[in-house]
């Protein structure tokens, strides 16, 4: 039976074979984005779902094709954080728990970094998840400052900067090196403190500079 879009244009339901192609490559694809980005090729893809490129093109013809069906939900999950963030009746907790939150996320999934960093990956339905997303930072932002906790001249994108570099440093186990500089960041972002917070400690390493330093070199 025949589903039909909201525009009333009938769609055919997948055949078996094709809903498991299908199935198999948004799998595969998720854990190559999460570990390489963006940018890994569709035939990595293929090749880790087991199935030929051309089924990867046929199935999805463009990157941001794919990009969509893997990340529309994901940004809806991001946005539901920071709205229960900035609902916490402690401004100063809510944000900071959102920020390691957000370190880890973006950590754990790189291609997800990416969509939220930038627009252009994906169509429609990303750019309107991303669209939710500004302003409900802004809300958390907001919270925080009329609480007199977070300084008044902190924006939502000093936020987002913020989390990309943190999120860049270590591997997915390395949680106290990201807290770390997390803790770091919320003592810049305070308005009083009796004094610095003791950090973690886990020390970085030149790798772990290495590893902040290349990505931001790519995109000069």
């Amino acid at each position: 039976m025949s589903s039909v879009t909201s525009a009333g244009t009938a769609v055919r339901p997948l055949r078996k074979d094709a809903e498991r192609n299908r199935a198999l490559i948004l799998g595969a694809a998720r854990e190559v984005y999460a570990a390489q980005g963006l940018d890994a090729g569709f035939d990595e893809i293929a090749r880790a779902a087991g199935v030929g490129v051309g089924t990867v093109y046929r199935r999805f013809p463009e990157r941001g094709d794919l990009v969509e069906a893997l990340f529309e939900q994901e940004i809806d999950a991001v946005v539901a954080r920071v709205e229960q963030a900035a609902a916490d009746p402690d401004p100063w907790r809510g944000l900071g728990d959102f920020l390691r939150w957000g370190a880890e996320a973006q950590a754990a999934d790189r291609g997800l970094a990416q969509v939220l960093a930038a627009a252009g990956r994906g169509h429609e339905r990303v750019a309107a998840g991303r669209d939710r997303l500004r302003p409900a930072v802004e809300a958390l932002v907001r919270h925080a400052q009329q609480a007199g906790v977070l300084r008044d001249d902190v924006t939502e994108v000093d936020l987002g900067i913020a989390l990309a570099m943190i999120s860049q440093l270590g591997d997915a186990g390395s949680s106290d090196l990201r807290d770390r500089y997390v803790t770091l960041v919320l003592d810049g972002l305070a308005v009083r403190r009796d004094g610095p917070t003791p950090l973690p400690p886990a020390q970085p390493s030149e790798d772990d500079l290495a590893c902040v330093v290349a990505p931001a070199r790519r995109h000069r």
